[in-house]
């Protein structure tokens, strides 16, 4: 599940992240169930990822939000709720067909995204082994 979308920060700093929840019986998986929290920047980094390492095709994200940053637009743009929950759902669908695909779940960059509290970005890619 992507949930309980947050919005942190002020100006220019200012993201929101999701809560992703996690539940498997899948054997590879190292938790059965997990919580971390994630920004729209961090489920890019996992589909360059996936991309640049796996033979996967990888599902597109939803986009950018480009004409929602503009300044004067009269609502909240990109932390708009109606925005935020389009958004959390896009996300989830995106998440669910990556984690439900068997090549992308032998990826330890998806097994750090779903399960890990931090991204480490200077990891190195490899297969994750059945125990």
């Amino acid at each position: 599940d992507v949930g309980n979308p947050q919005t942190v920060g002020v100006g220019r700093g200012r993201f929101t992240t999701y809560e992703i929840r996690v539940k498997t019986n899948l054997p590879i998986f190292k938790l059965k169930e997990s919580t971390v929290r994630r920004r729209y920047s961090d489920f890019e980094w996992l589909r360059n990822e996936l991309e640049r390492e796996s033979k996967v095709v990888v599902p597109p994200l939803p986009g950018k939000a480009l004409l929602r940053q503009l300044p004067f637009r009269g609502d909240d743009g990109i932390f708009d709720d109606s925005f935020i929950e389009e958004r959390k759902q896009a996300l989830e669908q995106f998440i669910n067909k990556v984690a439900g695909h068997p090549l992308a779940q032998n990826e330890r960059c998806l097994h750090m995204f779903l399960q890990d509290e931090v991204i480490d970005k200077n990891y190195t890619p490899s297969k994750i082994r059945h125990t």
